[in-house]
């Protein structure tokens, strides 16, 4: 039954859909990460087991739009201030790592009895992380806009180049390159095209971005659309030219990280990033030929410990000596404690060429196999083992690190005590009156006209969806003493008290252990909100009322209670009484 449905495309890939929600599923059961399920599955449908993919243009080319959308959202996130800030311990860090495992990489070889061309070819190809997997563990951590996470993402770049650079080398020296990312000539070009696409960039940002993406942002469907366009294109511009589709894709992403619409954009895309992701994972599965295995599993293991301590050791101890703490060396460093699936095309490439005997690509193919499972565990409970480790990486900081000072204040002076969902008139009402009492307020809205008014009111907003989980858990809701929704009816058709509902629902899965003010506009709903968990139930509409009426009857105009002191009130209620 199995070879009847795979027999076309549109079956085959079903099938694979199916093994990897099984495969997931069982790996959920057994609290495995989800990346080694997925690798699980092409190793299960590849040659070497099941043999079910056999349309591999297909998946290649829905995995090589997984890593265009993936790059992308990296890019829509990078902070201009904070690139300038970490590019120098990047380069630095980068140059390092690749200089450490290729020269030691290279005398382990020798010591384990490899020929000095193959030791030449195996050190280099240990020198590779892989940007895809690393970004996919940090984003679902929630800690790609970390410190420690945009550091590592600098190196990776950095990485990137050298790839880069040692494919177009193996092509001047007569090698196919077909498929790689040598494709795209001289270095000269390479170069020559970096630089038009980081003019471009510039160019767009400073002229374009943000009027385009306010017009598209009145039709949400069209904006992200629009978005797919942009990662798309570049990617396939910095593929064709060398650069490779990871440039490309970050810098489409760089292109809109300035507009007001990113979050939103990376809320939206997410779920398609990781369904494309699949098709990566499986397309890198099946590149893994098992029947290579086993000539040289004791070096494997040698160099798989070497990659796996050597590695993240290197980059912590470069970063203690630029002034960065422990902590945030030994987390970034961990993000290098794998090889890339461009290593194996490197040494792929050395055995087209005749330097290296096919064994050769076995041993790396093994190498990566045991890092990518490893270090995936390693970057999943990252902070769990930097507790355990803490004790013993005292010698890698110093006694200053100014280097990570200033971060630290400029992010406790980004905390928001209000969160506001909603920014018509009465959530406007509510932040001017926050503001005028010195409270911090953060507002979010769907609507891009409404942010714009917030933003020239002096007041801090967010374009973005308050039914969008991804979006929600990107706001800095930890910080918040209090979460407050004025929200209209939603857009996509949803009631007023489904869309507050929802908020609640979202935002308490969150981990938020805050308190939550909704407004509601009849008894009934009041009710349905209490008992959906809101801490306060506002009536606009009721308390304008009640407030029009002790003024009418003459009576002392009070001032409304204070916003802080409502956290006295012990149960949810309603603002007043009808």
């Amino acid at each position: 039954m199995v070879d009847l449905i795979a027999h076309s495309a549109f079956g085959e890939v079903a099938t694979l859909l199916v093994l990897a929600a099984l495969i997931g599923l069982a790996g959920q059961i057994l609290r495995q990460p989800l990346i080694v399920s997925f690798i699980a599955v092409g190793l299960i449908a590849g040659p070497s087991a099941l043999g079910l993919v056999r349309s591999n243009e297909q998946i290649s080319l829905l995995s090589e739009l997984g890593v265009a959308v993936l790059l992308f959202l990296v890019g829509i996130k990078l902070d201009v201030k904070l690139i300038r800030s970490i590019g120098s311990v990047a380069l630095w860090t980068g140059l390092g790592q690749v200089a450490f495992t290729s020269i030691f990489g290279y005398l382990i070889g020798l010591a384990l009895g490899l020929s000095h061309v193959t030791s030449i070819y195996v050190a280099v190809a240990l020198t590779f992380s892989s940007t895809i997997i690393i970004v996919k563990l940090l984003s679902d951590k929630r800690e790609i806009d970390s410190l420690h996470g945009q550091i590592a993402l600098g190196f990776l770049i950095v990485q990137d180049l050298v790839v880069v650079l040692a494919m177009i080398t193996l092509s001047a020296i007569g090698i196919g390159t077909e498929g790689s990312k040598a494709q795209g000539g001289s270095i000269s070009m390479v170069l020559s095209s970096g630089l038009a696409m980081v003019a471009l960039v510039v160019l767009f940002v400073r002229y374009v971005a943000n009027r385009l993406t306010e017009r598209l942002a009145r039709q949400p469907e069209l904006l992200v659309t629009f978005a797919i366009a942009q990662a798309a294109i570049f990617a396939a511009y910095g593929d064709s030219v060398g650069l490779g589709k990871e440039v490309g894709g970050l810098l489409a992403g760089v292109s809109l990280a300035s507009t007001p619409y990113r979050e939103t954009l990376s809320a939206r895309l997410a779920p398609l990033r990781d369904f494309l992701l699949l098709f990566f994972f499986i397309a890198l599965g099946t590149t893994l030929d098992l029947t290579l295995l086993g000539t040289y599993s004791t070096v494997a293991i040698v160099f798989s410990l070497f990659v796996l301590v050597g590695n993240p050791l290197i980059v912590l101890a470069i970063m203690g000596a630029m002034g960065y703490r422990k902590r945030t060396g030994f987390l970034a460093g961990l993000t290098v404690a794998q090889i890339s699936e461009f290593s194996l095309v490197f040494v792929a490439m050395g055995v087209s060429l005749g330097h290296v005997e096919p064994a050769a690509l076995g041993l790396v193919t093994m190498v990566g196999l045991v890092t990518i499972a490893v270090s995936t565990y390693m970057i999943t409970y990252s902070h769990q083992l930097y507790a355990k480790c803490e004790p013993f990486l005292g010698i890698f900081e110093r006694k200053e690190t100014p280097r990570e000072s200033g971060n630290l204040e400029e992010r406790e002076r980004a905390t928001h005590t209000v969160l506001i969902f909603g920014l018509g008139r009465f959530g406007t009402a509510i932040g001017i009156r926050l503001k005028k009492r010195g409270i911090a307020a953060l507002g979010v809205d769907f609507n891009p006209m409404a942010v714009r008014r917030w933003r020239e009111l002096g007041l801090n907003a967010e374009f973005g969806d308050a039914t969008d989980s991804e979006f929600i858990a990107s706001l800095p809701i930890p910080a918040a003493e209090w979460i407050v929704s004025t929200v209209p009816i939603h857009p996509t058709g949803l009631s007023h008290e489904d869309v507050q509902t929802t908020l609640i629902q979202i935002t308490r899965s969150a981990g938020y252990r805050g308190r939550i003010a909704v407004t509601s506009h009849s008894a009934k709903d009041t009710a349905r909100l209490v008992r959906a968990g809101a801490d306060i139930v506002l009536e606009p509409f009721q308390d304008a009322a009640d407030r029009a009426v002790e003024i009418l009857c003459g009576s002392q105009p009070q001032e409304r209670t204070d916003f802080h002191l409502l956290q006295s009130e012990e149960q949810p209620v309603r603002n007043r009484p009808s």
